[in-house]
């Protein structure tokens, strides 16, 4: 057989097919001689960060004597049991958990500066700058560890990234401290000088992941269709579980 690097698609083997499937990977649709990991049926890798921003019971002095956070051991033999990450037991295979960290840069550089360190702390979480002391659109930080990897593995997504929150962050101008609202209000930065802004209408979220739609009534057809999606594949694995066959009873072991 004549092997070429062409591939096929699902959509040109649809394309002649009179009814719907789910169609599982299939040899043919990677280019011959080439490694799936270099296709995108591997899946893309996806980055997400959550800043707790009153902290933890375990971040504390007390917490960190108690290992209340982080295991006492290092390496692959870490127990989990007496921390708070107990419950990501059956996933400690792909975990990693790293220690003794610090947000050195929140603290006070100068005497200005003194009493921000919290107001500071959502500006260095990921960007590890110290932001400029101003309350003008001067602002200066550093660009975040989420937008540099956006930046390195986001390009080909529709949406490269997204800044949600659950709390109000609809502050402008000057606030504590001497410092710009935007410092507390945004942990992602693009570049040094441009923060972006959290989102956390949940209907905007939507709109922005499914499209919004021209009339409202293809906005409510939009979201009744992405809900129905939903709830359906919940029900199918819902009846699956249902009819899963059951070991016999009288069947054992000799």
């Amino acid at each position: 057989m004549y092997l070429t690097r062409k591939h096929l698609s699902r959509r040109a083997v649809l394309k002649s097919m009179g009814a719907t499937v789910a169609l599982p990977f299939l040899e043919a649709m990677v280019p011959s001689r080439t490694a799936r990991a270099a296709t995108g049926s591997a899946g893309a890798p996806r980055f997400i960060a959550i800043e707790m921003v009153h902290g933890s019971a375990g971040s504390t002095q007390f917490g960190i004597r108690k290992n209340m956070w982080s295991p006492a051991a290092t390496g692959r033999g870490f127990d989990l049991t007496p921390t708070s990450l107990a419950s990501l037991e059956p996933y400690r295979e792909y975990l990693t958990i790293v220690s003794n960290t610090d947000c050195q840069n929140a603290e006070a550089f100068s005497a200005p500066e003194i009493g921000a360190d919290h107001f500071r702390s959502a500006a260095v979480f990921l960007t590890q700058a110290h932001p400029r002391q101003t309350q003008g659109s001067d602002v200066y930080a550093g660009t975040s560890l989420d937008q540099i990897y956006a930046q390195r593995f986001g390009q080909d997504s529709p949406i490269p990234s997204m800044q949600l929150c659950i709390e109000n962050v609809d502050q402008a101008g000057g606030c504590s401290y001497n410092y710009s609202c935007v410092y507390t209000d945004s942990i992602s930065w693009a570049s040094p000088t441009q923060p972006l802004p959290m989102i956390r209408d949940p209907r905007a979220v939507f709109d922005q992941l499914f499209g919004v739609g021209a009339t409202p009534e293809m906005r409510s057809t939009r979201r009744r269709s992405a809900c129905g999606a939903s709830s359906s594949g919940w029900w199918r694995a819902k009846t699956m579980r249902a009819h899963r066959r059951e070991p016999d009873a009288g069947r054992g072991r000799a």
